[in-house]
């Protein structure tokens, strides 16, 4: 197997790694890099190969920065399968067709302000062309991709349908095998179950967005979100909750709900404003093989765990207009996550200039994202190219990520590298993680496994050379 790293190589989105096997070529996910909005148009549009190339793409899950230009490799020529796991390519149904919306009304929107003629990423159609080529796989299931390269698939315990990849390729009496992460959860994450236990292996392609630190506990997750909500409502004023549409959402609207029956918030409008969140919603109903014991037990007492009396969901453009004219505390939970494209940004635009307001992000936030340089602390933002002043307070989340923190990615490793086999896991490479916290989490598998793990760059490329004895 030859592996070539196109995304998510020294930064923490656009995830696209390229393995060659037997002759033919795929793809470990197609996502969007985002960030600088000049360097992520050069990246996106730009594939450092020819699209029609690639036989088949293996999706490990369906945020954008790991699936999100599937319709711009449809688009130059590709037209194999996608494989996913089934609550992924569901999700993928809107998500696509939700981006293919947005980069259109972005695109029109910036056209009419710089009175210059800006070209979508892609287009509907382009995403509408995309969706026939989903595969759907069911974790456990062994899939042959050619004569000597099969994968299966394992829950990442990240979100809805999230999966870790194990690649296998028997070659000539040699075999050898590949682990990709994708994104990796946190045990005891609301909805989703934990991360499973995965495969020794000999190389493994592992995130390490907090690959240098650790998160705060669950206990203190809920506390500090209702001790957010209350401080922000004594002055009268609106949380503001950039949010990803899909699981994050659906986390903070399950944590709410909770604290909204035992009464540690007060009685207040919340509002998810996102089209893309309600069709997204609706399919983490239709896929509860994928919940926890907790969610599912919150099934079977009779309640919705995303639906509550003063939670609304919020579809048409012209009613999320509305809500910026409303009077008294109310929370608003919109995407993008990372306050780069979408509602959030006029919710934004309205609201972080006032001090009365809350600006609560509760995720990662990639370098010289919107998000970014809200947590770093700036007190001027451009939104839509315009200064705007930022006077709202600015609260974290951290504990609600659906990353692996440090100690949490360490623990996860045990079963790929147990002591017992020989030679054991070879090759670690560090993907979707800035370079300090690469070089945080380099150190950490120094120290506990004595494997010197690799941080690619991007375009860099390996052999993965086989054993005789599949080892």
């Amino acid at each position: 197997m030859k592996l070539t790293f196109y995304g998510a190589a020294g930064t923490v989105t656009g995830s696209m790694h390229h393995l060659e096997s037997n002759g033919k070529r795929y793809l470990l996910d197609c996502g969007m890099y985002q960030g600088r909005r000049k360097d992520a148009e050069a990246q996106n549009r730009n594939f450092p190969f020819q699209a029609s190339s690639i036989d088949a793409v293996l999706i490990s899950h369906a945020h954008i920065d790991h699936t999100g230009i599937l319709p711009l490799l449809v688009k130059n020529g590709f037209s194999g399968p996608i494989y996913a796991t089934p609550a992924t390519a569901d999700l993928c149904n809107w998500m696509l067709r939700d981006t293919a919306h947005i980069l259109d009304s972005d695109a029109q929107f910036v056209s009419k302000r710089s009175r210059h003629h800006v070209e979508p990423l892609f287009t509907m159609a382009d995403a509408e062309k995309t969706l026939p080529l989903f595969r759907p796989v069911d974790y456990h299931t062994p899939h042959q991709l050619n004569r000597a390269l099969s994968f299966e698939t394992y829950d990442a315990g990240h979100m809805l349908g999230s999966s870790c990849i194990v690649l296998r390729e028997t070659l000539n009496g040699r075999s050898t095998s590949l682990i990709f992460s994708g994104d990796v959860g946190r045990p005891g994450l609301p909805i989703v179950r934990d991360p499973e236990a995965l495969p020794a292996a000999d190389s493994l392609i592992m995130e390490c967005t907090y690959g240098d630190r650790l998160h705060e506990r669950e206990g203190e997750l809920t506390d500090h979100l209702a001790e957010v909500v209350n401080r922000t409502v004594s002055r009268g004023g609106r949380v503001i909750v950039p949010s990803f549409a899909v699981g994050r959402t659906q986390q903070v609207v399950l944590l709410l709900h909770h604290l909204a029956n035992e009464k540690r918030i007060p009685s207040l409008p919340i509002f998810v404003d996102s089209p893309l969140a309600v069709n997204v919603t609706t399919v983490f109903r239709a896929h509860p093989e994928c919940f926890n014991e907790d969610t599912r037990a919150f099934l079977q007492s009779g309640e919705d765990p995303f639906g509550f009396a003063r939670l609304k969901y919020v579809r048409e453009a012209a009613d999320s207009k509305k809500l910026n004219s409303l009077d008294g505390p109310y929370v608003v939970i919109s995407p993008s996550g990372m306050c780069e494209v979408g509602r959030v940004l006029h919710h934004l635009r309205h609201n972080i200039g006032d001090a009365r307001n809350t600006v609560l992000i509760t995720g990662y936030q990639a370098e010289n994202t919107l998000g970014r340089k809200l947590v770093e602390g700036m007190k001027e933002v451009k939104i839509f190219g315009e200064p705007v002043e930022v006077r709202a307070e600015i609260a974290s989340l951290q504990a609600l990520s659906g990353h692996a923190d440090r100690d949490e990615l360490l623990a996860w490793m045990s079963s790929i590298t147990p002591k017992s086999i020989t030679p054991g896991l070879k090759n670690v490479f560090l993907v979707h993680g800035e370079p300090s916290q690469a070089a945080g989490m380099t150190d950490a598998i120094r120290k506990t496994y004595g494997i010197e793990a690799v941080t690619p760059s991007r375009g860099q490329s390996f052999e993965l050379h086989a054993q005789v004895d599949g080892r």
